[in-house]
């Protein structure tokens, strides 16, 4: 873990931190708890002090669920570098959605390309986004993952700086709306606008389709055990007229020749 946060030791758009930093792994999840406090979401795998440059994280018993741990301390690193270079100026969406977009959790996208409920309902503001991280985990997820999908756009407005022309005009005007103005020509409101009808475009088909194809299997699973079963009644019913048909043609045959031979025994 240590070799690969050395070896990617900057982050988009920002110099090249240089406070020391404490990582704490923490030996179960008791301690991890004591470690972060009763504030720390539970469903969190590692907690960044940006003030005291301090990391904690689960250790080796943290669960599948915790997700790769050089991504996740590159994360919370994302998160120390920020507040070195910015201090208190990014809110809290942009700040979750820098760490992620800068460790390159890309599967943030697969949450909004499974979620149609989130589409369903009207695609929230920036400012909203920072709500979602106090619902719980659920909500919580939803806001990780639009947040990363607004710094990505963002970065992806000027192809050839990225965010460094961005973050200098923020701490010169100490204000994002300028901030994005004098770097990439629009209007913070402008690329609200630009983010929501982008990631409902993009996801929102995504979305829909995934839904309906679980829809599908599920009319799937239910129609074609009844379909069979029908059609094994039908076959069943086939089976028994065609079985009754031929008994009523023996029955006739039988009575047409004993008919015949008692005509031939009362000509004799």
């Amino acid at each position: 873990m240590l070799a690969e946060a050395t070896r990617r030791d900057s982050f988009p758009g920002l110099a090249r931190p240089r406070a020391a930093v404490t990582i704490l792994l923490a030996p179960d999840q008791r301690r991890f708890r004591e470690w972060v406090g009763p504030y720390a979401p539970e469903w969190g795998a590692a907690i960044a002090f940006p003030e005291q440059q301090r990391i904690v994280m689960q250790g080796s018993t943290a669960g599948s669920d915790a997700g790769d741990p050089r991504t996740v301390l590159r994360h919370e690193l994302a998160h120390l570098a920020l507040y070195e270079a910015m201090g208190d100026l990014p809110p809290r969406w942009f700040d979750e959605g820098y760490a992620s977009y800068a460790a390159g959790e890309w599967g943030r996208d697969e949450m909004l390309a499974t979620n149609l409920a989130l589409f369903l309902r009207r695609m929230p503001s920036l400012d909203q986004l920072d709500d979602g991280f106090h619902g719980g985990s659920s909500a919580a997820e939803a806001s990780y993952a639009l947040s990363h999908r607004a710094v990505a756009e963002l970065a992806a407005l000027d192809p050839q700086r990225g965010l460094s022309l961005f973050f200098r005009y923020w701490r010169e005007s100490r204000r994002l709306d300028p901030a994005v103005r004098a770097a990439y020509g629009i209007t913070l409101s402008s690329f609200e606008e630009l983010w929501q009808r982008n990631t409902r475009r993009r996801f929102g088909a995504l979305a829909l389709i995934g839904d309906l194809t679980l829809v599908a299997l599920f009319t799937v699973v239910v129609t074609v055990p009844l379909y069979i079963s029908r059609r094994r009644r039908y076959r069943r019913r086939v089976e028994a007229m065609l079985a009754a048909e031929a008994e009523l043609e023996r029955q006739q045959r039988e009575s047409a020749i004993e008919e015949l031979l008692r005509s031939v025994g009362e000509g004799k």
